[in-house]
């Protein structure tokens, strides 16, 4: 895909995000999250967004020595809090990852439903054949509260194609099915495939046994068997 189109569809994605989080309700956590899926690695940002009704429900949960600031300390233990109810599986099997970055909005921020809270993580992957594979990404973090949206972006990688997702009924679970493509580096270019051709030519027609003469004794007449 082109870049300039890629770069398109990924702000059309954006925006819907964030018109999402401009006309949630006041009363909801809203989870958004962005799965980015690469040959070596998957990816994803997940951005929490409350409402004014359950901003400080969460602030609370953040700022547990209560003096309306979010030390880094706190920081670490709210990421870690969320993380721990993410899950990521590739063709069944757990894929651990682990947080790249973070940042929170202020409290004040929060309080007035304008504030986000951002976790980037990524894992890497195993190295996989070509084919078909299954990705699962899991939210269960504060279900009582929060509604979520989850959605893969275009791969950056014209190895990586999506092939389809599909969504259980809140977005809590999006499973991404999606094709990878064959390494440049595992498939023999053509010139070598030739060169190796014609190796096997000059070996069947140019260096296969042929018949000798026998050799004739020193001092012993040629005799001619046609005469």
């Amino acid at each position: 895909m082109p870049a300039a189109k890629r770069a398109a569809l990924c702000l059309v994605l954006a925006l819907a995000v964030t018109a999402g989080v401009s006309a949630h309700r006041r009363d909801e956590y809203l989870q958004a999250a962005r799965l980015t899926v690469e040959p070596a690695r998957v990816a994803f940002e997940l951005d929490m967004t409350p409402g004014i009704s359950v901003a400080e429900t969460i602030i609370a949960a953040i700022d547990r020595d209560r003096d309306d600031r979010f030390s880094a300390g706190e920081q670490r233990a709210y990421v870690d809090e969320v993380t721990s109810a993410l899950r990521m599986n590739l063709d069944g099997q757990r894929l651990p990852f682990e947080v790249t970055a973070s940042s929170f909005a202020d409290p004040g921020a929060l309080r007035r439903g304008e504030g986000t809270i951002r976790l980037e993580a990524s894992g890497a992957l195993p190295r996989l054949a070509a084919g078909g594979h299954r990705l699962v990404f899991l939210n269960g973090y504060r279900r009582d509260v929060s509604v979520y949206l989850a959605n893969a972006l275009v791969p950056m990688s014209q190895r990586v194609v999506i092939a389809g997702q599909a969504r259980d009924a809140d977005q809590r679970e999006l499973t991404v099915d999606y094709d990878l493509r064959a390494d440049a580096a595992d498939v023999p270019p053509f010139w070598m495939l030739g060169l190796v051709a014609g190796f096997a030519i000059v070996a069947v027609f140019v260096l296969r046994p042929s018949r000798a003469m026998p050799l004739r004794s020193a001092g012993t007449p040629y005799t001619d068997r046609c005469s």
